[in-house]
């Protein structure tokens, strides 16, 4: 299903105004998805992620996402609803998955997570509407994000709003943003496993490129 344009169909039938719940990982990934959804919705940014292992790194991203939305102009006002930030939610959800690789069942049960607390405090609220920024990036399967979203639009009392945000250039668009207000952009999604992946690949890379490095000098030395 072309999920970015089922949201676009359904933006059709939305009142300017109307408030929606966004849950959102991060600034860079909350600012392709505010430009594009500002001029529409008044939005409340959720910022609930137990799986940021580290408080160091949950406080950085908090800190440049409430920095970032109190800069960034839009049509309507953007607030920051903090949820509660508890790593061992995430780890217990996460037994048995350890060893999951990134995009595996671990990222499934993680999306799920996140947006079921989503749901229930945008039903909470009052919200009519609530979704999320995961889908921005190519990293993440918005293929599941939206049956998730599908799944709790009829058990809770709040619409889901399909989306995949890196569609027409979502993601690109993001990365000039970033640059544009100087966001911080983390190289792992945020929990344990995820950064160990990244640390084993970037390990790699580096023998890789050492390897050709000393490969090149030594066919130099020879000529």
């Amino acid at each position: 299903m072309n999920y970015d344009m089922k949201m676009e169909e359904e933006l059709t039938h939305i009142k300017p105004g109307t408030k929606l719940l966004l849950h959102a990982c991060c600034a860079p990934c909350s600012s392709a998805v505010l430009e594009r959804l500002g001029t529409i919705f008044e939005i409340t940014i959720f910022f609930y992620n137990p799986n940021i292992t580290e408080k160091e790194e949950y406080e950085k991203r908090k800190k440049e996402i409430t920095k970032f939305i109190t800069t960034f102009p839009t049509k309507y006002p953007i607030s920051l609803l903090e949820g509660k930030y508890e790593p061992q939610e995430f780890f217990d959800m996460a037994k048995g998955l350890e060893e999951e690789k990134e995009r595996g069942k671990r990222c499934f049960s993680c999306y799920q997570l996140r947006l079921k607390e989503t749901a229930i405090i945008a039903t909470k609220y009052h919200y009519p509407y609530f979704t999320t920024t995961l889908s921005l990036s190519p990293y993440k399967n918005s293929n599941w994000i939206n049956e998730i979203g599908e799944k709790l639009d009829t058990e809770y009392q709040s619409n889901y709003l399909y989306a995949d945000f890196k569609k027409k250039n979502g993601y690109q668009r993001s990365i000039e943003l970033s640059k544009e207000y100087h966001l911080y952009r983390q190289d792992y999604c945020g929990c344990i496993y995820s950064k160990k992946e990244r640390e084993t690949k970037k390990s790699i890379l580096d023998k890789n490129e050492f390897i050709n490095f000393l490969r090149i000098r030594n066919n130099k030395e020879e000529i």
